[in-house]
C-alpha cells in the first residue's frame, strides 16, 4: 500500500473511528476511482491494479458487509459522485478547469462523510465534517497547475 493510501487508512480507522469493513470499502472505492481516472486520462495502468479493479468493482465491494448493509443509500451517493467526476472531466478537457471543477473532483470525501454519518450518526458527522472534507489532499494550486501544463 502506498503512503497516501496508508495515511487515508489511518485517518479513516484511527482518526474517524470507522469499522474495518467500512474502511476496506472506502479504500477499495478510492482505488477504483484512481484507476478509472488513469484510464480516462490515458495513463498506464499496471496489470495488478487492473485485476484488483475488476475484482473489487464486480465482486468484492458488493460483498463487503458494511456496503451490503447500507447499499440502499451508498449506491446513490456513489452515483452522484460519478456524475460530479464526469462534470469535472468535461470542463477540464474543454480547458475550463476552475474552482468549481476542483470542488467536484473532491466528491470522494462526500462519500466518506456519508459513511461517517451512517456509522456514527448525524451529530458526530456534523462535528467532524470539516475534518473529513479536509482530508482531500490535492490543493487548488496544484490542480490548476495540472491543467495549465497539460
Amino acid at each position: 500500500m502506498d503512503k497516501s493510501l496508508e495515511a487515508l487508512q489511518k485517518n479513516l480507522s484511527v482518526g474517524l473511528f470507522l469499522p474495518p469493513d467500512a474502511v476496506k470499502w472506502l479504500l477499495d472505492l478510492f482505488h477504483a476511482f484512481q484507476i478509472f481516472d488513469d484510464f480516462a486520462d490515458g495513463d498506464p495502468v499496471d496489470r495488478k491494479d487492473l485485476n484488483l479493479l475488476i475484482w473489487n468493482t464486480l465482486v468484492g465491494m458488493q460483498q463487503n458487509p458494511f456496503y451490503a448493509a447500507n447499499s440502499y443509500c451508498l449506491s446513490s451517493i456513489v452515483g452522484l459522485n460519478i456524475l460530479k467526476w464526469q462534470a469535472s472531466d468535461t470542463v477540464e478537457r474543454a480547458g475550463s478547469a476552475d474552482a468549481k471543477s476542483y470542488n467536484w473532483r473532491a466528491g470522494y470525501y462526500d462519500i466518506v462523510l456519508a459513511v461517517v454519518q451512517i456509522y456514527h450518526g448525524p451529530e458526530f458527522a456534523a462535528q467532524n465534517a470539516h475534518i473529513v472534507l479536509g482530508l482531500y489532499g490535492e490543493t487548488y494550486d496544484d490542480y490548476m497547475k495540472e491543467f495549465k501544463n497539460a
